[in-house]
């Protein structure tokens, strides 16, 4: 049996082999199958959201848009965030929220740090950068929706 070699270094290493993009559950958030995109290119990861208010020491925000299907409207609060620095992908700094969450890939529960960004113009309301990837996945471009795939259509 052939093994390429990146799937022995995955093996070897530990870590799980993840496509350029995938679905992903974030419970906390009460989101299921939400399109997640790997971009090795961004450090922090982002999810998209448009109505943020801080208000005595509470985040709250309001996560996706109407437009999204997964769209819930609800109100999410946060006691435990903090205003980060982020470098956009065209090179200007931006003051964001980040704060903590979970997400379900490959039936695993990971804690995740997330900033607060409007990804309305984007394809995908979830990008997922190195600080997360790191030492659990390698990222394997030809390939998408791994952890869904696995997930849902078990045999």
């Amino acid at each position: 049996m052939y093994l390429s070699p990146l799937k022995t270094r995955a093996i070897k290493s530990n870590k799980i082999i993840i496509g350029r993009t995938d679905k992903a559950d974030f419970p906390k958030l009460n989101f299921e199958n939400i399109d997640i995109k790997i971009d090795t290119g961004a450090y922090t990861s982002s999810i998209h959201c448009k109505d943020i208010e801080e208000n005595d020491g509470v985040l709250c925000a309001i996560f996706l848009d109407e437009s999204h299907p997964q769209f819930h409207g609800q109100k999410i609060e946060f006691n435990d965030y903090q205003i980060t620095t982020v470098r956009s992908s065209n090179g200007m700094l931006d003051q964001r929220y980040e704060v903590q969450s979970n997400i379900r890939l490959f039936n695993r529960l990971f804690k995740i740090s997330l900033t607060l960004n409007n990804r309305e113009e984007m394809r995908f309301p979830v990008l997922l950068g190195r600080k997360f990837l790191s030492k659990k996945f390698i990222v394997d471009p030809e390939l998408q929706d791994i952890s869904f795939l696995q997930t849902n259509h078990e045999d």
